[in-house]
């Protein structure tokens, strides 16, 4: 039977080994970055952006993108969280998406564990409409929400999505009665059915139709971002108009739970300048991806504060279950 001692010199030899592999990192092995959504969409997209240039930043890195659907999202967010904290598995999240999930079941993540490395994209919600709704603007929404209490219908891309949860934090903030919930798989099958008319109003990211906006199909309400996003700058804010109410999908890079420090630092690092190239900065432009970069332990912060938010609009009004 080992003693302690044996066990403590076992240990001591296996460390000089693990700081040798984390000082070899990446070796020219595959790191595995898990998006937990199809290719095409919003996550995908600023995953097949960034990493590469993240890799031009670290010798030997070569990372590979993985679509692992399902479940909104939870079996890509559960591969990240439980695979080995070694640099070779990174995964991409949107916030408050995984914070909802493991509200409303049970699942193999918990959301402030996992190595939070960079939030690169916070897209904020709005209220769409086609261009020939009756709906003139968010107060005419209210006073109709008030007129025909349980009868108006929104779609969004699904039960807790960042869409949905300011759905719930809109309802919450200005004490209406709550509308009837339609939640599509995504904004793909979403925008035909709100160009032909089949709910009243669309809660959906700013990004997702703007084209249509610019176009004349479609109407922006009004935006819950902080300020006015410049590519949709005619559009007021919800704070604008009264109400405290900021909602968006925060899009970013994150590792498994336990990332060593030195690996992590790497990763932020490269990250940052990645965020910062110009040649990033103008294709997010071009795909309408509103950035907002936060770093490491901030992002980490502004993950808790996101989680928070969410718990209490859940204990206040929870929307499943």
């Amino acid at each position: 039977m080992p003693t302690r001692r044996s066990l403590a010199a076992l240990a001591g030899l296996a460390m000089p080994n693990i700081a040798r592999a984390q000082a070899a990192w990446p070796n020219e092995k595959v790191v595995e970055v898990v998006v937990p959504f199809p290719a095409g969409g919003g996550v995908d997209v600023m995953t097949r952006l960034i990493m590469p240039l993240v890799a031009q930043r670290i010798p030997g890195l070569r990372p590979v993108v993985l679509n692992r659907t399902g479940a909104a999202g939870q079996i890509g967010l559960e591969v990240t969280f439980n695979a080995a904290p070694d640099g070779y598995t990174l995964g991409a999240t949107t916030l408050p998406a995984v914070n909802s999930i493991a509200l409303e079941r049970q699942v193999r993540f918990r959301p402030m564990e996992f190595t939070y490395l960079a939030n690169i994209v916070e897209d904020g919600n709005c209220f769409y409409v086609r261009q020939e709704s009756p709906i003139r603007d968010v107060a005419h929404l209210i006073e109709l929400a008030r007129a025909r209490p349980g009868q108006l219908t929104y779609a969004t891309t699904g039960i807790g999505s960042d869409d949905h949860i300011f759905m719930v934090g809109f309802e919450a903030a200005t004490g209406i009665p709550p509308m009837i919930h339609i939640p599509f798989a995504g904004a793909a099958p979403l925008i035909p059915q709100m160009l032909g008319g089949h709910f009243d109003v669309a809660a959906m990211n700013v990004g997702d139709c703007l084209a249509l906006k610019r176009e004349g199909k479609a109407r922006c309400l009004a935006q819950a971002n902080r300020t006015r996003w410049s590519e949709a700058a005619d559009v007021p804010t919800f704070r604008e108009l009264g109400m405290d109410v900021v909602y968006g999908a925060s899009r970013g890079i994150v590792g498994p739970p336990g990332l060593p420090r030195a690996i992590a630092e790497r990763l932020e690092n490269a990250l940052r300048e990645a965020v910062a190239d110009p040649a990033f900065t103008r294709e997010a432009e071009r795909q309408l991806m509103p950035l907002r970069p936060v770093f490491g332990r901030e992002y980490a912060a502004m993950a808790m504060e996101i989680d928070q938010r969410v718990q209490a609009l859940w204990h206040a009004r929870p929307w499943r279950g």
